[in-house]
């Protein structure tokens, strides 16, 4: 009899042992592995008029890359100049400027998966860049507006009325803030407000005021925008101006020869020249006319991507806009890593983790 109550009782202590470390394992915390990118891919802009927008692919696991990768999954070209493209999801989305198109496709094989038509009536609206929130897609069109696309259904819900010629947007708060330019008006006929939209109603609520052709807009990790106008290329100069997105109210505007901004974290990159400065946002001030530290030259420095998995900056150089441009990337020390040719004028460089 004792013998079995013996069994018994050490058969209770162990599952109680089994209970103790399961309930353990349950208690650790989550962790979730940082991200490992498998290559990006880099959409080049095309001539314009030229019809010859394409999308190139350079695979880090091999360091090779592969033009016109788009048309050889899906037997046909891009469109006429692309103008931007993001990841958001499983899909990315191509938006076409000249073809007036959004190209829908699979982010891991890009076999396209709808091609959205940008026209009103016939005429084209000519979409220029795009941003999300909550399963929306965000178009701004030269037209004036900035679509809503459900990102389920793809399909364009609303087009909010904004400023002339809207270009970049950027979100801060729940507010969806777009460059209006007015770009068509060149020379003398400029836009230089920037429409607030609230996005849960999608209503404009407000235009703001900045410096002439506002093109860049980007926020800050503190919740700050920053946008870059080009001025009129003439007698009115480039300009920063800083919004303070919980008040809307304008924080200071100066004169600034930057272009093409990209953050990371408390600092900014800019096309400056030949060459990339950088920018301390916490204080405001330049840091370094020019990052790049080793005298790599670049013909025609075009746009900036930052890679914050890898901490490396891309340059794309369009050369003459006309021959295939190059990509560069550099390490965050200035130094060079690699470079390579893409298509003609490289302009956006979306990143694809494995």
């Amino acid at each position: 009899m004792k013998t079995i109550n013996y069994n018994l009782k050490t058969l209770f202590i162990a599952v109680l042992a089994v209970l103790a470390i399961s309930s353990c394992k349950k208690d650790e915390p989550y962790v979730e592995l940082p991200p490992v990118r498998s290559g990006f891919y880099i959409l080049n802009e095309g001539g314009f008029m030229s019809n010859n927008a394409s999308l190139s692919y350079y695979n880090l696991e091999n360091s090779s890359v592969l033009n016109g990768f788009f048309a050889q999954k899906n037997g046909r070209g891009l469109g006429d100049t692309g103008n931007d493209a993001q990841i958001y999801g499983s899909k990315m989305y191509i938006v076409i400027n000249g073809s007036n198109t959004v190209e829908v496709v699979n982010a891991k094989t890009v076999q396209s998966i709808k091609k959205l038509d940008f026209k009103n009536n016939g005429v084209g609206r000519q979409p220029r860049y795009v941003v999300f929130n909550k399963n929306k897609a965000f178009v701004s069109s030269f037209d004036g507006t900035v679509a809503v696309i459900d990102t389920a259904s793809l399909t364009i819900e609303k087009y909010i009325t904004v400023g002339r010629n809207p270009e970049q947007m950027a979100i801060a708060n729940n507010k969806l803030y777009v460059a209006n330019s007015g770009g068509l008006g060149y020379p003398n006929n400029f836009d230089k407000t920037i429409s607030v939209i609230d996005l849960s109603t999608l209503v404009e609520l407000k235009k703001i005021d900045v410096a002439l052709n506002p093109f860049g807009v980007t926020t800050s990790t503190d919740g700050r925008v920053y946008i870059t106008s080009k001025g009129d290329y003439d007698k009115v100069n480039a300009a920063l101006t800083i919004i303070d997105s919980k008040t809307d109210l304008v924080k200071s505007t100066k004169e600034f020869s930057g272009t093409r901004m990209v953050i990371n974290g408390d600092r900014a990159d800019f096309v400056a020249g030949k060459g990339v400065m950088l920018y301390d946002m916490v204080n405001d001030v330049v840091l370094k006319n020019n990052l790049i530290s080793d005298n790599t030259v670049i013909t025609e420095p075009y746009s900036l991507n930052y890679d914050d998995v890898n901490k490396q900056i891309f340059v794309t150089d369009a050369k003459n806009y006309a021959i295939n441009g190059e990509v560069f990337c550099f390490g965050e020390d200035g130094k060079l890593r690699y470079k390579f040719t893409a298509g003609v004028i490289p302009t956006k460089i979306i990143f694809l983790n494995k």
